[in-house]
């Protein structure tokens, strides 16, 4: 199966039915893709071939057409395509070692000569866009200018590269780079400089652009003590602890951080450094570093239990490898029927096709059901297809996903006069599962913490009008992030991708908003109900 990349290429590539008459090459690509999901690898590369003849000679479907190709025995053939999208500019050697449907060519004398041709290109193509110099390891505190080189290459990226300047119309980028230079100029330290570059980038209020600190800054920063908090009606909670130690009990209220009013406190400590795309992205990301510190630190806890006592905890920020030991692994998929015969699926990640797997080895149990529900409330994203995979058997029709577009930037036309263009792809399109068939009523649960390729899923899921949406609105980001090095290190990634709905709904810096709006009630936490759940439960009984 492809892994990620090469899925992102697979279904920049789909196209609506409708085009099929006026594009034959993109009839045939979408054609190819569709018999490379069923597994008829001949077929497709087939299809490929007439493709590439009528005009599609792009990168994705050439490297596409190779996999065509190698799963379906043609080793001289998909040499030749892997060649020709080399030629075009294909340089991702490390995708190529790893994707298993090539794992076909290893044993010819060809494969080493192609990754040396591919490695080529690629360290060609690092010599411009990533280049050693910004790769210094960590110190305590870096050179002025290795400082200044990192929040100028921050600045460069995002300038050219970032895809919602339109979010943020009153900032003037160049402005605010220089009105950082004193600040990363003066800092004492690489940990102050790192909180300098993540506040830098949160003026671009997008979640999938952001700045990620060396670990040994990452260790003066992110460490927090066992237990978790949750922001319910308005007040921030205990939602879990993994210590019992600790004497907190779960549904305690926390009113105060370090002496700090805990509102106050998140404001003034927590917020500025969070990169979030929509209000309710940068109030779930502010309570999940609410607590955060230099790990082994100390971090005084003010509590108000459900009778009104109030409690003064100190309690030990873990480091990460004590964090690992005691908090339990959140599970990709989860499954249990609820009483009136509802069937309740948790997909919690995305990141690979476990919870895809797990759904279809379930799905005769789960297709017994009489309404089901999908919860994504936790699902913070990873594989768009992943998802894709499990929408796919609740319709015998073919179903469109976001249609996304990027900024065309030609110096020439700039040097000219004119605008920036708009590079576009219309919406992609997949199709029916063809095996299994979910026709009974489906809800799917959002909320905040719902993002990036979840989100995705629940764009297509309501374009294809095939059930409610409830819960509360979701993060409000996705996109394509560009990864790039920065001195010390660190890494930062600037979002260079902007999706909507299939008819151009925006929903990047909005969310998607349920048909039902339903938010948990802290009596209900308390009482260990799910309020959310309990009203999409409450719908399917209609």
């Amino acid at each position: 199966m492809k892994t990620t990349r090469a899925v992102l290429l697979l279904f920049a590539f789909l196209v609506p039915f409708a085009a099929f008459a006026e594009d034959d090459a993109a009839a045939l690509s979408q054609q190819a893709l569709q018999a490379y999901a069923k597994r008829q690898f001949a077929e497709s590369a087939d299809l490929f071939a007439r493709a590439i003849a009528a005009g599609a000679n792009d990168i994705g479907t050439l490297y596409n057409a190779a996999c065509s190709n190698a799963l379906a025995g043609r080793t001289d053939a998909a040499f030749d395509l892997l060649h020709r999208a080399i030629a075009a500019g294909y340089s991702e050697a490390s995708h190529i070692i790893s994707d298993h449907d090539l794992d076909s060519l290893h044993a010819s004398p060809k494969w080493p000569l192609m990754l040396a041709e591919v490695e080529a290109v690629q360290a060609k193509r690092d010599r411009v866009w990533n280049s050693p110099a910004f790769r210094t390891p960590y110190a305590p505190q870096l050179s002025e200018d290795e400082r200044v080189a990192g929040l100028s290459r921050l600045w460069a990226e995002a300038k050219f590269n970032f895809a919602y300047f339109d979010h943020i119309p009153d900032v003037d980028w160049d402005a605010l780079y220089v009105s950082y230079l004193p600040r990363v100029r003066a800092v004492a330290s690489t940990t102050e400089y790192y909180k300098v570059l993540l506040q830098f980038y949160a003026q671009l209020k997008d979640g999938h652009t952001g700045v990620t600190p060396p670990v040994e800054v990452r260790r003066q920063l992110f460490g927090e003590p066992a237990l978790r908090v949750a922001d319910i009606e308005g007040h921030y909670v205990v939602s879990a602890v993994y210590d019992p130690a600790l004497g907190i009990t779960k549904g305690t209220e926390l009113v105060a951080i370090d002496g700090i009013p805990a509102r106050q406190y998140a404001a003034e400590r927590i917020a500025p450094w969070q990169t979030a795309s929509t209000p309710q992205d940068l109030a779930a990301r502010t309570v999940g570093a609410l607590l955060y510190g230099a790990e082994s630190s100390n971090v005084e806890l003010t509590l108000l239990d459900a009778q009104g006592n109030r409690i003064t905890k100190n309690v030990r920020r873990l480091t990460r490898e004590e964090e690992q030991a005691v908090t339990p692994a959140v599970e990709p998929f989860e499954y249990r029927l609820l009483p009136g015969n509802i069937a309740y699926v948790a997909l919690n990640e995305f990141g690979d096709d476990k919870a895809a797997d797990a759904y279809i080895a379930h799905f005769d149990e789960i297709a017994k059901s009489d309404g089901l529900i999908f919860d994504v409330r936790r699902n913070g994203g990873g594989n768009s297809s992943v998802g894709y995979r499990v929408l796919s058997t609740l319709t015998s029709k073919p179903f469109l996903t976001s249609k996304w577009s990027t900024r065309d930037y030609k110096p020439t036309f700039r040097a000219w006069g004119r605008g920036e263009e708009v590079y576009a792809e219309p919406a992609g399109q997949v199709p029916p599962d063809g095996t299994r068939l979910y026709t009974k009523p489906v809800v799917v649960l959002t909320g905040a913490r719902t993002y990036s390729a979840a989100e995705d899923f629940g764009v297509a899921f309501d374009a294809m009008k095939r059930g409610r949406i409830v819960g509360e609105p979701t993060g409000g980001s996705t996109g394509q992030p560009l990864p790039f090095r920065l001195p010390g290190g660190g890494s930062a990634r600037v979002c260079t991708k902007r999706d909507t709905y299939p008819d151009g709904k925006a929903f990047v810096g909005v969310g998607i908003q349920p048909q039902l709006l339903v938010s948990p009630k802290l009596a209900d936490f308390r009482a260990g109900k799910d309020t959310v759940l309990d009203a999409a439960v409450a719908l399917l009984r209609k």
